[in-house]
């Protein structure tokens, strides 16, 4: 009997660590990011043609200028929402498109 209420006293504790302000699970900067992978892709290039290994393995490193909201349905242009762009804007012609950057 005395086991169990110790037991479930630690566990209480740990539960009312990890949630009383989240710093325990906060994610920290800098360190080593490890993606696995099943497979050899030819180049770690996400612009080297359709290359879905090495798209899957840097999506986490690398931003786009744009992307689609998961929201909305990607069959329209209000789908398309800034990521390191701040919006974009075309030229008079239509022939230049300004992306200014964060």
């Amino acid at each position: 009997m005395m086991l169990n209420l110790r037991a479930a006293v630690a566990a209480s504790a740990l539960l009312a660590s990890m949630s009383a302000g989240g710093t325990a699970l906060a994610q920290k900067q800098g360190g080593i990011l490890k993606m696995y992978s099943l497979d050899s892709p030819p180049s770690m290039s996400m612009l080297d043609g359709p290359n879905p290994i090495a798209q899957r393995t840097t999506m986490g490193v690398f931003n786009n200028l744009v992307m689609f909201d998961q929201h909305v349905k990607q069959n329209s242009l209000q789908s398309i929402v800034p990521d390191l762009a701040t919006g974009w804007s075309w030229n008079e012609e239509g022939t230049a498109l300004t992306l200014p950057l964060r």
